[in-house]
C-alpha cells in the first residue's frame, strides 16, 4: 500500500480550504490594530485563544514567544506602516525553552553553533515581563504603543495575566 506523505495531506487540506476561504478582502492592517507576540508551541492557536478572527491581529512567533530584535523589528512595521496600537506578549506552561542551556545545545551542535545565543530561560513570566519590558523601551515604538502580558495555560487554555 502506498504511504500518503504529509506534504500530500497537507496540499489536500488547503485545497478544500481554499474552496471556501473568505479572508482575501481583508485588509492588510489588522482589524482590532494589534500584535500578537506567542510562542511557536503547536498547542497554542493564538487567535482561538483571543477570540480572534482571521485578519484581526498581526501574529508573531518564534521559539519561547520572546521580544527580540526580530520580534521587535515586526512590531515597529506593524505600528508604523499598519496601525497596530498594541500587542500582547504571550508565553505558556510546559515551555521547552526553559528545559535547556545554550551549553546543551552548543554541546550537540558542536563548535559552528558557539556563537548563537538560542535565548534560553528559566521563567516563563519573567521572560514575558522582560518582553514587555523591551517594547515599552524600544525607542522606535511610541509611548502609546501599550503592551501587555500573559502566560498561556497548556492545561486548560488559560490566559493569566503578568505584573
Amino acid at each position: 500500500m502506498l504511504r500518503v506523505s504529509l506534504v500530500d495531506e497537507i496540499l489536500a487540506a488547503n485545497e478544500r480550504y481554499a474552496a471556501t476561504f473568505e479572508g482575501g478582502s481583508l485588509p492588510v492592517a489588522p482589524g482590532r490594530a494589534l500584535a500578537v507576540v506567542t510562542c511557536m508551541d503547536s498547542r497554542i492557536d493564538p487567535l482561538k485563544a483571543l477570540g480572534l478572527q482571521l485578519g484581526d491581529a498581526h501574529v508573531i512567533r518564534n521559539a519561547g514567544g520572546i521580544v527580540n530584535d526580530e520580534a521587535l523589528r515586526s512590531l515597529v512595521i506593524s505600528h508604523h506602516l499598519l496601525g497596530t496600537q498594541e500587542a500582547v506578549v504571550i508565553g505558556h506552561t510546559g515551555c521547552g525553552m526553559v528545559t535547556f542551556q545554550n551549553s546543551d545545545l552548543h554541546e550537540r551542535l558542536g563548535p559552528e553553533s558557539h556563537g548563537i545565543d538560542f535565548q534560553p530561560f528559566p521563567d516563563v513570566a519573567d521572560r514575558v515581563r522582560d518582553s514587555v519590558a523591551a517594547i515599552h523601551a524600544s525607542p522606535l515604538l511610541p509611548g502609546s504603543f501599550t503592551a501587555t502580558g500573559f502566560v498561556f495555560h497548556v492545561e486548560n487554555g488559560r490566559l493569566e495575566r503578568v505584573e
